[in-house]
């Protein structure tokens, strides 16, 4: 089995630590997998370390987007269509769930997903079968499915707007990725990760960067968390010139 300490995320805090080792439990189970955590937090790159450590990390990774806009777009990406059912389609549409056959789905923003194709969602956990638009010939798929939220489901499900079976189905393994505010002292080595990350794409040769400005990353907010993290330091790394970070402090 591949080990997540091989991966992408960086940190060694206590707070990190605990949703990694949740994480790595998870990776050798076939169970659903529910990821929980602010916006910018790493959900998914949560959801892509345990695919890639696990059994199933030879197939493919799917990520579908729940919030997905446009009248229908999710359940035709999700489900799929049959062949002249949408708007006289001349091809039929191969759904997510069968490109992630004996892979991952992994569905972001899970808690944007509408009421009405909830219990079709729940079928597939229950039964591993699936109908596309327009046919009621039922598709066997073999999957393992990860979802994230931004949301207390547990709010919503108490609200009747998501379906009390399909969370408990989607619960097996709750895990929650810490804010960047909860693991500061991972932010100088996020910070010197995303420099040599960016330096090397844009072919540069940053060397240093200066204590005053890792100290101001260290203690700033930070509500967009690791992912408003790297873009600040994309921006920086591209308007440096020479081998020293350099950082506008007014844009910290």
């Amino acid at each position: 089995m591949h080990d997540l300490e091989a991966s992408e995320i960086v940190g060694e805090s206590p707070a990190l630590k605990r949703a990694l080792a949740l994480a790595k439990s998870a990776a050798q189970t076939d169970s659903p997998v529910l990821i929980s955590g602010e916006p910018g937090s790493g959900k998914e790159l949560i959801a892509r370390a345990i695919h890639r450590a696990g059994p199933r990390r030879n197939g493919s990774f799917v990520k579908v987007n729940s919030a997905m806009a446009g009248e229908g777009l999710l359940e035709k990406e999700l489900f799929g269509f049959e062949r002249g059912v949408l708007d006289k389609a001349i091809v039929q549409k191969t759904s997510r769930l069968e490109l992630a056959h004996r892979g991952t789905l992994f569905l972001d923003e899970i808690d944007r997903f509408p009421p009405d194709l909830q219990p079709n969602l729940l079928r597939v956990l229950e039964r591993r079968e699936f109908e596309r638009v327009g046919t009621a010939r039922p598709i066997r798929v073999n999957v393992r499915m990860i979802a994230a939220t931004e949301a207390h489901l547990e709010e919503l499900v108490s609200e009747n707007r998501f379906h009390r079976d399909l969370f408990g189905q989607l619960n097996v393994f709750p895990i929650r990725v810490p804010s960047l505010r909860e693991r500061p002292d991972d932010i100088p080595p996020l910070v010197r990760h995303f420099v040599q990350q960016f330096a090397r794409r844009l072919n540069k040769s940053i060397e240093t960067i200066p204590t005053e400005t890792m100290n101001l990353l260290r203690n700033r907010h930070w509500p967009g968390n690791v992912r408003e993290l790297e873009n600040l330091i994309a921006l920086a790394v591209s308007s440096t010139e020479g081998s020293t970070l350099q950082l506008a402090l007014t844009e910290i």
